[in-house]
This record gives structure tokens, C-alpha cells and sequence, in this order.
């Protein structure tokens, strides 16, 4: 076996080629990463410029607006410096940092998800106890805790990954960092780790997915007997934009995350970590602001705003 060692930077190969349409997908995939910035950039400033946006529902809406504009941040302008520069390597210590980031969104992204379904839930089933139960403080822990348990899963990765050995060439057939592929470049067994790092992943999916489940099974029968209508849907439309949301997060996470290695191709896997890092941030914002009524009358009000400074 050839001796390993504690390299100081990896190739990352990247998920385009020089061919013409490759070139193509290229702008493409960069115009949606630059419309995900710019769409969750102006949610958070609705939210923050509109007081009838402060609300636990919106404040938990804004975290979910950073994390997917941090995410979009973490991976695409690398992925654009190397495709232009022909310059694929990147240093072990950023390629910890976009494990850390990585890792800490995704994570936090589930938690927050599980965090939004209860909101609803409170809404929808105990609204004369919406105060109460959805309290600044306790909006603003589950925020928190969201932040910590996916920093905490983060830090443990890019740790882990970065300490063992490597050996011969350490490419990456991938846009990013991420600690499973690093394990497939180890000279070591890594075999404890990966099942604890699988458990982990597993973990942070199934018990905020399980949470995500109980609010929307609690929420469908209070809406099955409910005598109005009027309210059923009322209530239904609610909850649309966040269960579009969860699907496609979920959908790709769980579609990387947890199916058997017999299964898994590297040309897929980039696929779908392109749609989960690029295309999901893109899409979360318009969902919200396409079907939300409220996020679009604090745009209306603000575009309404500075049209009537451009005209003094």
C-alpha cells in the first residue's frame, strides 16, 4: 500500500467540460446561481424593511432565505473561478471550510424545515394559542438550535475528513468538498467513519423529516373537520408553499444521502448535488413569493416606494 500523507490540496474535476454545450449549461447553471442570490437577497430585505412581515413565521422564512444564500455562496463561485481559469485545485483548509458549510446548511436547512411545519401546525390547529406557543423566545431557540446542530455535524465532518492520510492523486469527481468523497481518497479504513457519519446523516434527515410528518398529519385531519370550506383551503394554501419546499430538499438530500453505494454513479451524484446546492436556493424564494400574498404586497409597497422617490 502506498504510504499516505496529510496533503495540502485536492483537484476538484468539476461538473462541465469545454465542449459547446457544456459552455451552454455552464451560463445557464450560473444565471440560476445569480437569480438564487438576488431572489433570497431581496426576501430578506422585504422582511426586514416591512413590519408586517415580523413575525415568527417570516423570521423563520428569513433564516431559511440566509442559509440558501450561503449555500449558493459556498459552491458557485469556486466552481465558476475554476471552470474559467482552468485552475481546479483548491486547499485542504477550503476544502474543510466548504465541507464545514456544507454540512452546516444542509443540517440546519432540515432542522429549520421541521421548525417552519410547526409553525404551521400552531397556526392552523391551536390558533388562539399562536402567541404563546410561538413566542419570540422560543422562535428565536429553535432558530438557534437549528444553527448548532448543523455547525456541530459540520465541524465534526470537515475534522474527521481532513485528519486521515491520502494517498496517490487526490482528485475529486466532484464541484465541491464534500467528506465522502474524501474517504474514497483515504489510505486508511474508514469504515467506522463512514457508518458514523452515515447515522449522522441519516439522523439529521429522519428525525426533523419525522417532526415535518406528525405537524402535516396533525394539520390534515384539523383541516378534514373543519365545517368551512372556505378555511380548508385557506389552510392548505398555507402550508403549499412549505410542503413544495421540503420535497425538493428532501427529494435530493435523501436521494444523496441514503441510498445503498451499489446504486450510486458519480455522474448522478453531481446532478444532484447541483440541483440540491444550486437549483433548490433558486427555486425556495419564488416559491414563496409566487404563492405568499403577504411577501408580495411588501414588494409591491416597496417598488411603490421607490418609484415615488425616482420621481421627486
Amino acid at each position: 500500500m502506498e504510504n499516505g500523507n496529510i496533503t495540502t490540496y485536492f483537484i476538484l474535476l468539476g461538473l462541465f467540460n469545454t465542449t459547446r454545450t457544456h459552455q451552454f449549461l455552464f451560463v445557464m447553471v450560473l444565471t440560476i446561481a445569480f437569480t438564487s442570490l438576488v431572489a433570497n437577497a431581496l426576501v430578506l430585505l422585504l422582511i426586514f424593511r416591512d413590519r408586517q412581515l415580523h413575525t415568527p413565521m417570516y423570521l423563520l422564512l428569513s433564516q431559511l432565505c440566509l442559509m440558501d444564500l450561503m449555500l449558493a455562496s459556498t459552491t458557485v463561485p469556486k466552481m465558476a473561478a475554476d471552470y474559467l481559469t482552468g485552475t481546479k485545485s483548491i486547499s485542504s483548509g477550503g476544502c474543510g471550510l466548504q465541507i464545514f458549510f456544507l454540512v452546516t446548511l444542509g443540517g440546519g436547512e432540515c432542522f429549520l424545515l421541521a421548525a417552519m411545519s410547526y409553525d404551521r401546525y400552531v397556526a392552523i390547529c391551536h390558533p388562539l394559542r399562536y402567541p404563546n406557543l410561538m413566542s419570540w423566545q422560543f422562535c428565536l431557540r429553535m432558530i438557534s438550535g437549528s444553527w448548532f446542530l448543523g455547525a456541530a455535524d459540520g465541524l465534526m465532518q470537515a475534522v474527521v475528513a481532513l485528519s486521515v492520510p491520502f494517498c496517490g492523486v487526490h482528485e475529486i469527481d466532484q464541484f465541491f468538498c464534500e467528506a465522502p468523497m474524501l474517504m474514497r481518497l483515504a489510505c486508511t479504513d474508514t469504515s467506522v467513519f463512514e457508518y458514523v457519519m452515515y447515522v449522522c446523516c441519516v439522523l439529521m434527515l429522519l428525525v426533523p423529516f419525522s417532526i415535518i410528518l406528525t405537524s402535516y398529519s396533525r394539520i390534515l385531519t384539523a383541516v378534514l373537520q373543519m365545517h368551512s370550506r372556505e378555511a380548508g383551503k385557506k389552510a392548505i394554501a398555507t402550508c403549499s408553499s412549505h410542503l413544495a419546499v421540503v420535497g425538493l430538499f428532501y427529494g435530493a438530500a435523501i436521494f444523496i444521502y441514503m441510498r445503498p453505494k451499489s446504486y450510486r454513479s458519480a455522474d448522478h451524484d453531481k446532478v444532484v448535488s447541483a440541483f440540491y446546492a444550486i437549483f433548490t436556493p433558486a427555486f425556495n424564494p419564488l416559491i414563496y413569493s409566487l404563492r405568499n400574498s403577504d411577501v408580495k404586497g411588501a414588494l409591491r409597497k416597496w417598488m411603490g416606494q421607490c418609484a415615488a422617490l425616482n420621481r421627486y
